[in-house]
């Protein structure tokens, strides 16, 4: 069976799996657009999932979000959030950066 799950994530010409042309596909598109493009595909994304759902979808989403951090929190081995800390901090030092 694992076979012939392999085979089904080869393309045609044996020579990529799916996981690597889609990670290829996402470096290309990386190279070719830049910001702007993911902020308004991210925006009309957004408009899209508002209008096909209703408020008791993002109360659920909400809910399950918390539940996982909380979770997270929990599992965290020595009772803090600094590795979550660290990286939001790295993010948010990466964004000011880059608007100046």
């Amino acid at each position: 069976m694992a076979n012939k799950q392999n085979n089904r994530n080869r393309n045609n010409n044996e020579n990529m799996t799916v996981e690597e042309a889609g990670r290829k596909g996402g470096e290309a598109t990386s190279n070719n657009h830049g910001r702007d493009f993911y902020e308004e595909i991210g925006s009309k994304g957004g408009e899209a999932t508002s209008k096909n759902h209703d408020h008791e979808f993002y109360e659920e989403i909400g809910r399950k979000g918390g539940e996982a951090r909380a979770n997270q929190r929990a599992n965290n081995t020595n009772g803090n959030m600094t590795e979550s800390g660290r990286k939001g901090g790295e993010s948010r030092n990466r964004r000011s950066n880059d608007n100046n």
